[in-house]
């Protein structure tokens, strides 16, 4: 494992939460603190939009959703999985699976 790599998994094992600074991370596994704080603000800015563009449903979708649920319980419909499975497909564009 590369000085770089060893830093930035030294900082992702810290409980979240626990303070840190990059000069002691870096001074610690030999890299440059500058360096470091960019690869890992980067990662964290990639892992976000990883995460985002995995998600069959956007933001405003998914308040369409909710919306929807809203609607059927105001009429006192139940909703079914089936239901909210379809409704969520049509929102998408897309077919949405058991487990989206």
């Amino acid at each position: 494992m590369t000085p770089i790599k060893a830093a930035l998994a030294a900082i992702e094992s810290l409980e979240p939460g626990e303070k840190f600074t990059y000069q002691a991370i870096a001074a610690a596994h030999g890299v440059n603190r500058c360096t470091l704080s960019r690869r890992h603000k980067q990662s964290h800015v990639l892992h976000k939009a990883k995460s985002i563009n995995q998600q069959k449903l956007n933001p405003q979708q998914e308040l369409k959703l909710v919306e929807y649920i809203k609607m059927l319980t105001k009429r006192g419909l139940l909703s079914t999985r089936e239901m909210i499975q379809n409704f969520a497909s049509a929102v998408a564009k897309e077919p949405v699976g058991e487990g989206w």
